[in-house]
């Protein structure tokens, strides 16, 4: 099981710029397809963003797309979300997520991964 750690949320104001990042270790982390998910209070989880294994895929959310960047640096072990124009509606727990499945040739499935403790992302109007 690998083990994910996420920061870089905050508090910020519409229109701003957030990046987020996750840690991960216990498993060989290029392996793996990796993605971001958010839970607004009240409301389901959600997918945000997700990138395959070998950093050649990267797919979006409606709500993401041409606002949010997922990226991966493996030498770090890091995934990434870069995040601007930013909206009150952003405003989350934004979760990131490593695929239990190494080199899947489909996207992360949400079931069968494992999920950090989550960092919160406010945005004010």
């Amino acid at each position: 099981q690998v083990q994910l750690v996420e920061s870089g949320g905050g508090l910020v104001q519409a229109g701003g710029s957030l990046r987020l990042s996750c840690a991960a270790s216990g498993r060989t982390f290029s392996m793996y397809n990796l993605g971001w998910f958010r839970q607004a209070p009240g409301k389901e989880r959600e997918f945000v963003a997700d990138i395959s294994w070998s950093a050649s895929t990267t797919s979006y959310a409606d709500s993401a797309k041409g606002r949010f960047t997922i990226s991966r640096d493996n030498a770090k072990n890091t995934v990434f979300l870069q995040m601007s124009s930013l909206k009150p509606e952003d405003t989350a727990t934004y979760y990131c997520a490593a695929d239990r499945r190494p080199m899947a040739p489909s996207r992360l499935d949400p079931s069968r991964a494992d999920w950090g403790q989550g960092t919160q992302v406010t945005v004010s109007s």
